[in-house]
């Protein structure tokens, strides 16, 4: 019964809508963290700790926050003990961590990638050492061939404004050999934390990429409106922002020039400050992403590096985050749209929260401000925390319950590892589980054509034509 072909399905109208429309899709994942030198060098893996759990971007924080549930050494996880040790105390981890999804994701990762069908336990480890890092060191386990075992035929990593997008362009340039693309996201955090102690060293990069002295708000609105027609040139249909906590106030756009140069001459920005110059260039990259046609995503209501003794010493995305409880998210949403809509500045956009009890909230009122072009506002996938079984069934319910099902998205990786394509099945599992299910229970006809081309359109054809792909 574990992982078998119809785990998750759970009536017949649910397997034939898996096995028969949602599995044979291609894979579109428009907004991931995977690295795109990585895949333009086709990196190879010395062996399963480093695609699974290494600390250079490749592995996988979701299961280091297991690993310290567990009491595991910090070295073993984060630092630089030895890679087997590393292994083996993730798989000692795993064996308590039944109802969490990276037990069944790590499972179908071994299964679907390196063909190894053990449980994952201490008594097998050392057979699934083995095997896998014999597979790795194959050229079928190089970085490209992993995204074309799973049928990914488009990838948007995040990139910074500042990035030069090197390795975008030389895929680019290959890709009449890859049966894949990938595209860069513009992700404008950086230029959006004025409160960041590294603001005038990011500002100062951004100078140097774009050839002129940046001295005021305007010269910063114009090195970041030339980058995002950069990233255009080069593929961008898609932005990203990660918010956080959010607050939108009316400005005057003087006082966000003073801000600025008060920051510039290294005085203190108070969080009344922030929350003005925050709203100023959410709108002013909104206007930036309607005019090039570009979708935004906003990714909200988290909290970041919660552990400040951690997060001295280990950094940024090493699993220290969290659900956010920011109870005044949807009044604050209400009041940016209201306002871009005012002055046309309002762009395609996905809303993702972290907080499960946002969902009714921006589900409703996303469709407040529909119109004009086919699902104007999108409500992501189930994210992060809320990537789960019962997460991902909570957020496809309230979405059908109060827009347009057949015109959702659908799934995304949001992950730095190439081995994080097997949650894709289970989106798309957990898809079809619960639309045979409305079957079942008389609240959809029994017409397989019908229902197998709303599974083809969630699973793949609505981010095709949503993102002009």
């Amino acid at each position: 019964m574990f992982l078998n072909d119809d785990f998750l399905l759970n009536n017949e109208w649910s397997k034939k809508l898996y096995h028969t429309y949602a599995k044979k899709q291609p894979i579109i994942d428009y907004h991931c963290h995977l690295s795109a030198k990585d895949v333009y060098e086709n990196r190879q893996y010395e062996n399963l700790t480093k695609i699974w759990l290494n600390s250079d971007g490749a592995g996988d924080h979701y299961k280091w926050r297991l690993m310290r549930a567990n009491g595991v050494d910090e070295n073993l996880i984060s630092g630089n003990g030895d890679d087997y040790q590393k292994f083996l105390a993730f798989v000692k981890t795993l064996e308590k961590a039944i109802g969490n999804p990276i037990y069944e994701w790590s499972h179908l990762e071994l299964k679907r990638y390196f063909g190894i069908d053990m449980l994952i336990t201490e008594k097998n480890a050392k057979a699934i050492w083995e095997k896998a890092n014999a597979l790795l060191a194959t050229e079928e386990y190089r970085a490209r061939n992993l995204l074309k075992k799973m049928n990914v035929v488009a990838v948007a990593t995040t990139d910074d404004p500042a990035d030069d997008l090197k390795y975008h362009k030389l895929l680019q340039a290959e890709e009449g050999k890859n049966t894949f693309k990938v595209y860069p996201t513009f992700r404008p955090d950086r230029a959006m934390q004025i409160q960041n102690e590294n603001f005038l060293e990011y500002v100062h990069t951004l100078e140097k990429v774009v050839g002129f002295k940046i001295d005021g708000l305007k010269a910063f609105q114009r090195a970041l409106e030339e980058r995002v027609g950069y990233f255009k040139n080069v593929g961008c249909f898609i932005a990203d922002h990660g918010l956080n906590t959010f607050h939108f106030t009316q400005y005057k756009p003087r006082d966000i020039e003073i801000i600025f140069a008060n920051k510039m001459a290294g005085k203190v920005i108070t969080d009344e400050d922030a929350v003005l110059y925050l709203s100023f260039m959410q709108i002013f990259f909104m206007k930036l992403y309607k005019h090039f046609n570009m979708t935004m995503q906003m990714h909200m209501n988290v909290f970041r590096n919660a552990s400040a003794v951690n997060f001295k010493k280990i950094g940024v995305d090493a699993g220290f985050d969290s659900v956010g409880d920011q109870a005044s998210l949807g009044r604050e949403l209400l009041k940016l749209y209201s306002y871009a809509q005012e002055i046309n500045a309002f762009p395609k956009s996905i809303w993702y929260t972290l907080n499960p009890n946002d969902l009714l909230v921006l589900a409703t009122l996303m469709q407040s401000f529909q119109g004009e072009v086919k699902q104007r506002i999108q409500l992501g996938s189930a994210w992060w925390f809320s990537d789960s079984y019962h997460g991902m069934r909570e957020q496809m319910t309230i979405l059908a319950s109060q827009s347009l099902f057949g015109n959702f998205v659908g799934m995304l990786t949001d992950s730095r590892s190439l081995l994080s394509y097997t949650r894709h099945e289970y989106f798309r599992r957990v898809l079809c589980g619960l639309v045979g299910e409305w079957v079942e229970a008389g609240r959809l006809p029994e017409d397989e054509e019908y229902l197998g081309k709303i599974i083809s359109n969630i699973c793949y054809y609505n981010a095709k034509e949503y993102f002009s792909l």
